[in-house]
């Protein structure tokens, strides 16, 4: 508790480009816990309904019922619905409406990302500009006969320094959020294709067997 204090205190002696800064970490704050919840809450793919897809010819009325437990606008379960849907069509009908619903998918798994993506390059610019206007305060209390004020010295130093430190911890946080976001966007997205591939082979199939018959 008490390193919080002194951390809150230090923010203060960090200048005008504090708030921005703090704008920028509750805004890479915000679009993080959104990230998370829609990450747990929409990409989410039960182990029972991959093991029914990784089935060989499994049977469509179990895909459509384990597909009605998984919450509303789950990502697998639209990207699934439309092959569902379509599934007495053609396969390469089926394959180009999955096509359009995984990118509808890829667009919803993007969005807010570049917000991220913005504050890891804006807060050290943000941070360096603290930093200029410090060291200029600092510089400004030093005349020609020699040092003015040496408290204000140190008070520009000080928050030259707590600006740029405040820019690069807000920048490596966000940071770290866009990587790990980026990579579970491509695992998803990559899981979802590999299973649609599933779905079409057992509509192959099923072309195939009409087929003979």
């Amino acid at each position: 508790m008490q390193d919080i204090h002194e951390a809150l205190q230090a923010l203060k002696f960090g200048g005008a480009m504090v708030y921005p800064l703090l704008f920028l970490a509750i805004l890479a704050l915000v679009i993080t816990l959104d990230k998370l919840f829609v990450y747990w809450r929409y990409a989410m793919l039960p182990k029972k309904l991959l093991d029914l897809v990784e089935t060989y010819g499994f049977a469509w009325d179990d895909l459509e019922k384990h597909l009605k437990e998984l919450p509303p606008n789950n990502y697998f379960a639209r990207f699934f619905g439309v092959i569902l849907e379509n599934r007495h069509k053609p396969s390469w009908w089926v394959e180009s409406r999955a096509g359009d619903e995984a990118k509808l998918i890829e667009n919803s798994m993007n969005r807010g990302l570049w917000v991220l993506e913005t504050v890891v390059t804006a807060a050290p610019l943000l941070g360096l500009l603290g930093t200029i206007t410090g060291m200029m305060h600092s510089f400004q209390l030093i005349g020609g006969s020699g040092l003015v004020d040496p408290t204000g010295v140190t008070g520009g130093v000080a928050q030259a320094l707590i600006a740029t430190a405040l820019g690069l911890f807000i920048a490596v946080l966000a940071l770290f959020a866009f990587n790990f976001f980026s990579k579970r966007e491509t695992q998803t997205l990559d899981e979802m294709e590999r299973l649609g591939t599933r779905l079409l082979d057992n509509i192959r199939l099923g072309e195939q067997e009409n087929e003979a018959a």
